[in-house]
């Protein structure tokens, strides 16, 4: 039984261990190779185009939100498609209208910010 177990878990540990080996690996080449001059610009906090820490009550830009909501939108519907894709051949053709207008509804707000010129990066 035991042996069975650790038969069954044995490639996950060793991908876990090549994983961990070339992502330190990675690290470390990249501190003896690349150039290690960090300057202030380089360590200074960046969130969304102004600086962090300012006063409260100005105001901002809030392209750089919107830029990220569309991208959050768009990210999960490439997540509601790839399970929709594995599962067609079972979900038969409810399915496949219900995911139809789940697109139609994103693309017709696609096209409303397009219109709007929320995409325009002036």
């Amino acid at each position: 039984m035991t042996s069975d177990l650790i038969a069954d878990y044995l490639p996950i540990l060793i991908f876990l261990c090549i994983a961990a080996v070339v992502a330190l690996a990675a690290i470390g080449l990249s501190f003896v190779i690349a150039k290690q001059k960090p300057d202030a610009e380089k360590l200074s906090a960046y969130e969304c185009g102004f600086p962090a820490f300012d006063n409260a009550r100005a105001k901002f830009d809030v392209r750089f939100y919107l830029i990220a909501i569309l991208f959050i939108i768009f990210d999960l519907e490439i997540a509601f498609l790839f399970p929709w894709a594995v599962s067609l051949g079972d979900i038969g053709v409810m399915g496949f209208g219900s995911m139809m207008i789940f697109l139609g509804v994103l693309t017709i707000g696609f096209i409303y910010e397009w219109k709007k010129g929320a995409l325009e990066w002036e």
